[in-house]
Formats: structure tokens, C-alpha cells, sequence
């Protein structure tokens, strides 16, 4: 991507130097599945000094929980930091980038775009929505209106799904975005509230999340088509790599890679023809009524 003259966004939160690799603030969810264990410790001077080592080790950094599955130790690899720096600067300016394109569609359609948060860490920071970790991958919390990143993400859509370019790097914080977009049409509140009806576990409610999933994919095409034909900011090959990512996280391609049987019904964000096709849907239309996965 040619992003060298680009401007960047201040909507960024860099909480590199604050992400912490235990496992954050305790949920009540969390205490209430631990209580078998802590009540009996109550009972005894033993326990309670047991329960006052691990309020030491919380607090000096260390996550107890994980010990015993209720929270999670990452092992950060040597970051090079300049390296890092130089990439915080690219998502800055594919951020401003996504500013600038759904500007110019809402104000098309008579509505104002607000602007959200993009907050980068590296291994656990606090979201709205609960805890933020490495493993979780990139997601929008719709609570606060931020969208988390974690740089490692990057490493293993390189490395492990076989994803690499800066291009694919920007298609996946579009995607992310195009969560926001939803959320800004009550796209999201829409289907939170059938996914209640009908169980977060449910066949009906993975088919649903796909349409959410597939809808956000096929946003990241049309950022896709404005940064091609009205900024001017792609190189060739971008889109091949936006297509080679889109592909390589597809449910189906996903279940293969970890050795488990395809199965349509546990799909949550789309086959990875599916994802393909959606994004290719708004890059080639920039369309946004070429979008609707729920018809």
C-alpha cells in the first residue's frame, strides 16, 4: 500500500506498554466458578495464607487463575520494537483511511460518521466487553465503541495461516470497522437481540453471526474499492493478499487446520469461499446496498 504521504488517526489508544500477559481484572463469572475451591481455604489459617500468596502474586503482576485454568500466562516472543513502531504508524494510517471512506458513504446517505477508537496492545488489556487477550484475535466491543488489536495477531496470520502483507494487515482492521458500520445502522443491536431468543449456542444463531460476519467482509471490499479508485493508496498484489486472508481465516479452512470434521452448522464467520466472495462483492460494487447478507 502506498500510505507514505497518508495521514494518520488520532483515535488510537497504545497500550503496549501497558498490556500485561496475566489475565486482568477478575470477573464475578470467574469467582463464582472458583468459589468451590476458595471456600474450603476460608476454613483454615493454611488457606487463608494460601489466598494471601495469590492476592501477593496478582498483584505483582502474575495471574493465579492461570494455574488452574482461570486465566491465561502468554509467552511473548522479542518484539523488535522499531519494527512494531513503524507498524502502529501503518494501522494508524489504514485507520484514517477507513475515516475517510465512511465519511463520504454516510454523508452520502445523509448520516454522520462518528469516528471509533482503535486500541493496540500486545498480550491483555481491559475492553468494554470483558477481558482482551491475544488468543481472542482481533474483535470490535460494541460497549465502548473500540475496536482491539493485538499485534501478535499479525505473527500468526503470517506464519501459521500463511497470510502475510501489509495489505492483509489493513483488510483485517477493515473488517473490524465494518463491525463498527454495523453497529452505527443497529445492524448489531438487531441481532443481539434474536440471538437471545433463540440461544447463543444455536444453529440459528451461528447462521445469523455468519450473515454479521460475511456483511463486515464484504465492508472491508468496499473501504477496499475507495482506497483503489478515489485515493489511490493500493498496490498490485494488495488485493491478493486481502483475498489470501479472507481465505486462510474461513471456518472451514480453519477446522481443517486444527483436524477437525468441517462442520457447516459450528461456522461463525463463513467459509472461506464464502469470505472471498462477500469481499470481492464490495470491492468490485463500493456499494453498500451490494451488502445485505441477510436477505
Amino acid at each position: 500500500m502506498r500510505l507514505d504521504n497518508e495521514r494518520e488517526s488520532q483515535n488510537v489508544e497504545d497500550r503496549r506498554g501497558s498490556s500485561s500477559s496475566g489475565g486482568g481484572r477478575v470477573s464475578m463469572g470467574t469467582m463464582m466458578m472458583l468459589w468451590p475451591i476458595i471456600r474450603p481455604l476460608l476454613r483454615t489459617k493454611f488457606g487463608w495464607a494460601i489466598i494471601g500468596l495469590g492476592v501477593v502474586a496478582y498483584m505483582a503482576g502474575f495471574n493465579p487463575l492461570a494455574l488452574v485454568g482461570g486465566g491465561s500466562t502468554v509467552r511473548q516472543a522479542p518484539v523488535d520494537k522499531a519494527k512494531e513502531d513503524k507498524q502502529v504508524v501503518f494501522m494508524k494510517k489504514v485507520l484514517a483511511s477507513t475515516e475517510d471512506v465512511w465519511k463520504q458513504i454516510f454523508a452520502k446517505h445523509g448520516a454522520h460518521y462518528k469516528e471509533p477508537k482503535l486500541v493496540i496492545y500486545r498480550g491483555y488489556t481491559h475492553s468494554g466487553c470483558g477481558g482482551a487477550q491475544a488468543q481472542m484475535g482481533p474483535f470490535y466491543c460494541p460497549a465502548d465503541k473500540k475496536v482491539y488489536l493485538d499485534l501478535s495477531f499479525f505473527d500468526e496470520l503470517a506464519r501459521k495461516l500463511n497470510a502475510p502483507g501489509d495489505f492483509a494487515q489493513a483488510y483485517v482492521l477493515a473488517h473490524e470497522i465494518g463491525h463498527y458500520v454495523q453497529d452505527q445502522q443497529g445492524i448489531l443491536s438487531q441481532v443481539q437481540k434474536a440471538k437471545q431468543r433463540w440461544g447463543r449456542n444455536s444453529a440459528k444463531s451461528n447462521a445469523l453471526q455468519v450473515k454479521v460476519e460475511l456483511q463486515a467482509d464484504c465492508y472491508a471490499g468496499i473501504w477496499g474499492y475507495y482506497a483503489k479508485n478515489k485515493f489511490n493508496i493500493l498496490e498490485p498484489g494488495d488485493i491478493d493478499e486481502a483475498l489470501n486472508a479472507a481465505s486462510s481465516i474461513g471456518d472451514d479452512t480453519l477446522m481443517k487446520k486444527a483436524g477437525r470434521a468441517v462442520r457447516p452448522d459450528a461456522f461463525t464467520h463463513g467459509s472461506s469461499a464464502q469470505r472471498v466472495a462477500w469481499f470481492k462483492r464490495g470491492f468490485e460494487t463500493g456499494d453498500i446496498k451490494a451488502c445485505n447478507t441477510f436477505q
